[in-house]
This record gives C-alpha cells, sequence and structure tokens, in this order.
C-alpha cells in the first residue's frame, strides 16, 4: 500500500492524547478513552464525534493544532450519541454558535435523549469483577461519562440515494450501521478509501487485552445481534484505511479486518 496514506504524528502534546494525519486532510485525535475526526478541505473543517464532556477543550485544541479557529468547523457529524462521541460537543457549540449538528435520522432523538441506549451504570457495576473494568469506569466518570448529555439541536442529515456524499467539508459517504445504537453510522471517504468506522468496529479499548479488529464488549450494544449483522455491510465497502472510535487507525483491507473481527 502507499506508504504516504500511513498515519503519521501531527502532534502528540502532553496530556495523554495525540494528532494523527491517517490520509490527506483526514486527522484522528486519539485518547486513551475515545477518537475524534478532523476533515479539511481548504481553511474549512468537519467535525467527526467529540470524546467524553471532558474532550471538550482537547478538541478544541486539535483545531488549533492544524492551525484553525473553531469558526472554521463548519459541520459535526455524528456516528452515534453515546456520551463519549458527542460530549465534548458542549465546547464546541459554545465556540462556534450555530454551527450544525447532524446524524443519521434513527439517531437524532438519541442525540436529544428523547430515549436512552446507552449502557447504564448498574450494567457497569455488574461487569465491575471483569478484569479492566473498574478502572476502565473511574476514567470513564472522571471524563464526564455519567453526565446527562443532550444535543437539543441534533439533526437528520440528509437522506440520498445510497453512495451519495454529504455536503460538508471532505464530502464524507454515510454508512448506515445500526446495532450498536439504532442509528449508527460509519463514513466513507471513497475517494482516499478511508472508513471512520465509529464503533460499528474498533482496533482496541480499555476493556480489551488485544489490539487489532474486534467489537466492543456485548453489554454496550443496544442490539448485538445487529452489530454483529453490520459488520456484513461494512465488509462490503471499499476502504483499506480504518479510523474507528477506540483505537489505533489502522491501514488495512476493511473486509479482512471484519473477518478478523469475526474470529475473535
Amino acid at each position: 500500500m502507499n506508504s504516504s496514506r500511513r498515519p503519521v504524528h501531527v502532534r502528540r502534546p502532553a496530556g495523554g492524547w495525540e494528532l494523527l494525519q491517517i490520509a490527506p486532510e483526514v486527522f484522528c485525535a486519539r485518547t486513551p478513552l475515545a477518537n475524534w475526526y478532523l476533515l479539511r478541505d481548504g481553511r474549512d473543517l468537519t467535525l467527526i464525534d467529540a470524546g467524553y464532556p471532558g474532550h471538550g477543550e482537547l478538541v478544541l485544541a486539535s483545531v488549533a493544532a492544524l492551525g484553525h479557529q473553531p469558526r472554521d468547523v463548519r459541520a459535526v457529524l455524528v456516528t452515534h450519541a453515546h456520551v463519549d462521541h458527542v460530549g465534548g460537543l458542549g465546547a464546541v457549540l459554545r465556540a462556534v454558535p450555530g454551527v450544525p449538528v447532524l446524524l443519521d435520522p434513527a439517531e437524532v432523538a438519541h442525540a436529544r435523549r428523547e430515549h436512552l441506549e446507552q449502557v447504564g451504570v448498574p450494567t457497569v457495576l455488574r461487569q465491575a469483577w471483569r478484569p479492566r473494568v473498574a478502572a476502565w469506569a473511574v476514567r470513564a466518570v472522571r471524563s464526564g461519562g455519567t453526565r446527562d448529555v443532550r444535543i437539543a439541536d441534533a439533526q437528520a442529515f440528509p437522506s440520498p440515494r445510497a453512495g451519495a456524499a454529504l455536503d460538508v467539508p471532505g464530502r464524507p459517504v454515510p454508512v448506515p450501521t445500526p446495532g450498536h445504537t439504532s442509528g449508527h453510522s460509519a463514513f466513507l471517504l471513497p475517494d482516499l478509501g478511508v472508513v471512520l468506522t465509529g464503533d460499528a468496529l474498533v482496533t482496541g479499548h480499555p476493556l480489551s487485552a488485544v489490539e487489532g479488529p474486534q467489537l466492543l464488549r456485548g453489554f454496550f450494544h443496544h442490539d448485538p445481534a445487529a452489530t454483529a449483522a453490520a459488520l456484513d455491510v461494512l465488509a462490503a465497502v471499499p476502504a483499506d484505511v480504518i479510523g474507528p472510535g477506540h483505537g489505533v487507525p489502522l491501514e488495512f483491507p476493511l473486509d479482512r479486518a471484519v473477518a478478523a473481527a469475526r474470529s475473535r
């Protein structure tokens, strides 16, 4: 594969996070708990996801690390409305009032907290005997994981014909992958062979002892059977650079990554 598409460090500041370039004008801000992405088109940016509530200032710092101002963020896309993917949006919305926050139509009510499809504290406590769970839970709570985060102005992105790009910087193509939540969406950058998989497929997590393509623990998924079925959708996506919601971005054919995840 073209070596220029391997992740390149843009910045590794203090504070336990790093900014990677995973493809031309595609950047991953990676923390030990969650990732978010920036797509750049000239001076315009699209932000995809935003980490935990405690990551809000880091989201803005990742924008600054690329030489941009918050006002350069023209749109926010969300893979799904769990607190570790929308929590940092409060800081973004304060810095850029009115920026549209767009999700799959089936995810909008979840983002507005008209209902909740997220693992609760009682479920986590029942799993606390498992190795790694308690340590992860403490870090998640410290990052705001138990806060009531709702995006009142969340909007559905248009429902174009399959394979059509959204009219936002970077022109990503939504790939519906329901299961982890009812309206979970991955995003494909077809000209670059990049797919941002959210939590439909990850490459690591604090609860996992291994790195590489995998699914999150079953109790994280709203519908585990649909989550497994969404792998069929991803396997058909033509991409060889994977930007997960958790773990290290990976240069690896997506169909092989799906096969590896299924084998775990």
